[in-house]
């Protein structure tokens, strides 16, 4: 049974406004299966979105994020938990322990490189959750 998903999204809200409207609908849908959400831990973009919506519904929201970041890319204060890792490739590394599954929407390289890591883990037998891209407007 999946408890908690991590989605990859964007930074940024992207070009399309579909692109926030989905991410809202995925936030809206983990809340009716009361699924928990661990993300990249931002406070812009389509991070926030989906965040700040999971929050709003009494969801259990997770971040994780590089200090590196904290400054940069706006730490949300509002989670139920942050964690505040040394590098990128820790992020990605406590986002899998943290989740049962993932799930990948719109985003930039960041976006991208979270979603090939957890594919070679998958391919490489090192894990076997659930990965899958939410294909938002032909993205």
């Amino acid at each position: 049974m999946l408890q908690t998903i991590c989605v990859f999204c964007g930074s940024s809200r992207g070009k399309d406004p579909v692109y926030a409207r989905e991410a809202e609908k995925l936030a809206r849908t983990l809340l009716q299966r009361k699924i928990n959400l661990v993300y990249g831990g931002a406070n812009v973009g389509l991070m926030r979105i989906i965040a700040d919506t999971c929050i709003e519904g009494n969801g259990k929201v997770i971040g994780v994020m590089p200090s590196s970041l904290v400054e940069r890319e706006v730490a949300h204060d509002n989670l139920t938990e942050m964690h505040i890792v040394a590098s990128m490739q820790e992020r990605k590394e406590k986002m899998g322990i943290l989740s049962d599954a993932f799930i990948a929407l719109p985003g930039g390289y960041g976006t991208f490189d979270e979603l090939f890591e957890v594919l070679s883990w998958c391919q490489l037998g090192l894990s076997s959750k659930p990965v899958g891209l939410l294909n938002v407007g032909g993205y």
